[in-house]
This record gives C-alpha cells, sequence and structure tokens, in this order.
C-alpha cells in the first residue's frame, strides 16, 4: 500500500494503491480528516440501495458505512453519549 502525492491533480489528500501482480489497482481513498488522534477518509458510498457515508481508518483500515438516520443519531447524541464513545479504552483498546 503506497500513499501518492497529497498534492494530486484531483485535489485529494491521499490515494491509497493496491498492488497486484498484474499492475497497479488505484482505490481513491476519499477526503482525509485527520488529527493527531486519528486520520480517516471519508466519501460517499453509492454502490448500496441509498447513499451511505463511508467511514474509514486509515491506521487500521477498518470500514464502517453510515446512513442518513445513523448520522442523525450521532448529531443528537447528548455530549455524555459522545464523551464514552470518544474514550479509545471502550472499544478501540480491547483485545
Amino acid at each position: 500500500m503506497n500513499d501518492s502525492d497529497p498534492k494530486g491533480s484531483d485535489g485529494a489528500r491521499h490515494e491509497i494503491r493496491f498492488e497486484d501482480s498484474a499492475g497497479g489497482v488505484e482505490v481513491p481513498a476519499g477526503k482525509v480528516v485527520e488529527s493527531e488522534f486519528a486520520s480517516v477518509a471519508v466519501r460517499l458510498d453509492t454502490e448500496g440501495n441509498s447513499v451511505r457515508l463511508r467511514l474509514e481508518d486509515l491506521r487500521t483500515g477498518k470500514v464502517r458505512h453510515l446512513d442518513a438516520l445513523e448520522i442523525e443519531s450521532v448529531i443528537w447524541l447528548a455530549d455524555g453519549h459522545l464523551t464514552q464513545l470518544l474514550d479509545p479504552s471502550h472499544e478501540r483498546w480491547r483485545g
């Protein structure tokens, strides 16, 4: 897996290239939202029955798709619930 030049002509911050024996297959990562704690590629997925938000953790490769109801639920979460979700020891670091 290789990162290309972050100043590509399409404006994408990262592009992920998966190599195979016949050559390279390019998979755009989408726009990248990052901080000192996380790096996440965000793009719209139109492959299913309805448009979903595709989120990919660029550190681990884990992907999550969120539909409109799931996104709205995050928006309406009380601050205390969101704080619990942000605690990496809650789910992320479990073995």
